[in-house]
């Protein structure tokens, strides 16, 4: 014997599904959004963290791209020239890569100094003195020279990254809960 669901039955059931499908669906958008913004502020720290090596390397790469434009207008080959062009290329974006970034951080340093919270302040000499800074130092010191926790810079740091991070990707660095 064959029971069949009533037209009411199967709205109701009809209407979980699709809730439970929206639902899912949200929440898998959700874990991107996340994920995407986790890359955000890992590669914020990234380029922090190499932004040393980026404007060492930057400050070569103005003589070096000329002689590479000299060197391409040389060129007979079509693949050389490829490879000319590539490489130029990859430093002209170094270039423009190393500016970006200070133009974030000097927007940075004058959003911590305009603001009235001493950590905002503070934040931004620990960034400055990790990253930045030709003098390396370590956690540890700055921590002594701040007078806070090891933990303390570490949350600074992160904190300062979040700021950086919108100022360096714009909207797309911001978490919206």
């Amino acid at each position: 014997m064959s029971k069949s669901l009533s037209k009411e039955q199967l709205d109701a059931v009809a209407r979980a599904a699709v809730t439970a499908a929206m639902e899912f669906i949200e929440k898998e958008k959700q874990k991107q959004q996340k994920v995407k913004r986790d890359k955000r502020l890992r590669n914020t720290k990234l380029l922090l963290k190499h932004y040393r090596d980026f404007v060492a390397h930057s400050e070569t790469l103005q003589n070096k791209l000329t002689a590479i434009e000299e060197a391409s207008m040389l060129n007979e080959l079509h693949d050389e020239e490829f490879a000319v062009e590539a490489i130029k290329r990859s430093e002209q974006r170094t270039l423009v890569m190393v500016r970006f970034i200070q133009r974030a951080l000097d927007s940075y340093q004058a959003m911590c100094e305009m603001s009235r919270q001493p950590e905002d302040s503070r934040r931004y000499k620990i960034v400055h003195s990790l990253y930045i800074s030709e003098q390396l130092t370590t956690i540890e010191k700055l921590a002594e020279r701040h007078n806070i926790d090891v933990s303390t810079i570490y949350k600074d740091v992160n904190a300062a990254c979040k700021t950086l991070s919108v100022l360096i990707f714009g909207v797309d660095g911001i978490r919206f809960d």
